[in-house]
């Protein structure tokens, strides 16, 4: 039966990329009369429909997209237990798999890698980068082993550890006009136009909600990046405004062309962490890491703010 689920997951996905049944079955290796008939009997095994058409493609159905995510659950577990278990055959460190939001890529991930590398050289590291709330998926469907970035939400599926406190402000360059007011509100702040992380980004979500859960408009946005380190060149260059950590408004060059516009109402207080899965597996690299972000990872953090 797993060998089974699984297959199902790799038809799933293959059938997802490419609308024609056909090119599905190239891209797994089979011929269309086998994939046809391995989705049968998936169909028959379950006792319902998995896949449906959509005009020219085809699609998972409700029970189909079920399967999938239970699916794709059991392919990472049997990948976890075939790398613990070639991780003890071997004797090595082992490879750790880190997928990173922007801002700790930008102020720990490269010191926190070398530290390790420089404990266990035969290391290999896998990094991806990316909005914390989708690496967050990858976790828990067992796509990479360690979260750096925003902590979750309780979740009895993770364990978390703090590193530093994220504190995320409005800026704009030293010179914008809003620093003439004699009393900067909300509602001046809403005079001028701002460049924002797309709607998708956790904070462009609690700024949005914050005006709104004062009967105001939202910030009107000139400009929507879905690159945070690019933030700060668009600022300066402008007279926007944005919404941006203290960690990004203080990197290379940044704290001498832009300037934090205080606001106690529009300051986002959260926490950078390290997330794991509760019961995955963590290679010895892993587990290494883990204990490096949690014994020196404020610190790095910091050292990286006063370099720049």
């Amino acid at each position: 039966m797993l060998g089974a689920i699984v297959m199902s997951m790799v038809v799933s996905l293959a059938i997802r990329l490419t609308p024609v049944g056909g090119q599905a079955a190239d891209k797994l290796g089979r011929t269309q009369p086998a994939l046809t008939k391995a989705v049968q009997r998936l169909e028959e095994a379950f006792g319902a429909t998995l896949f449906e058409r959509k005009g020219r493609g085809i699609r998972l159905t409700p029970v189909g997209e079920v399967l999938l995510a239970r699916a794709r659950l059991l392919r990472g577990a049997t990948e976890e237990a075939l790398r613990e278990v070639g991780d003890f055959a071997k004797g090595n460190a082992g490879h750790v798999r880190i997928g990173s939001g922007p801002i700790p890529a930008d102020h720990v991930l490269p010191e926190i890698c070398s530290l390790l590398l420089a404990e266990a050289s035969e290391t290999t590291i896998d990094i991806t980068i990316a909005p914390s709330i989708a690496l967050r998926e990858r976790l828990r469907e067992g796509g990479i082993d360690l979260l750096i970035g925003l902590m979750p939400e309780h979740d009895d599926d993770f364990v978390t550890h703090s590193i530093v406190e994220d504190v995320v402000v409005v800026a704009t360059s030293p010179d914008h006009p809003v620093f003439d007011l004699p009393r900067i509100t909300m509602e001046s702040l809403l005079a001028w136009r701002w460049v924002l992380p797309v709607d998708t980004i956790v904070s462009r979500q609690w700024l949005d909600a914050a005006f709104r859960s004062r009967g105001l408009p939202t910030p009107k946005a000139q400009i929507d990046a879905n690159s945070i380190p690019l933030l700060p060149r668009l600022i300066a260059r402008t007279h926007l405004l944005s919404f941006l950590s203290r960690h990004t408004l203080n990197a290379s060059g940044a704290a001498h062309a832009l300037r934090e516009v205080p606001l106690k109402e529009t300051t986002l207080r959260r926490q950078l962490g390290v997330t794991y899965r509760k019961e995955g597996y963590l290679s010895p690299a892993a587990q290494r890491l883990v204990a490096l972000l949690r014994s020196r990872g404020e610190k790095l953090f910091f050292a990286s703010a006063l370099e720049n």
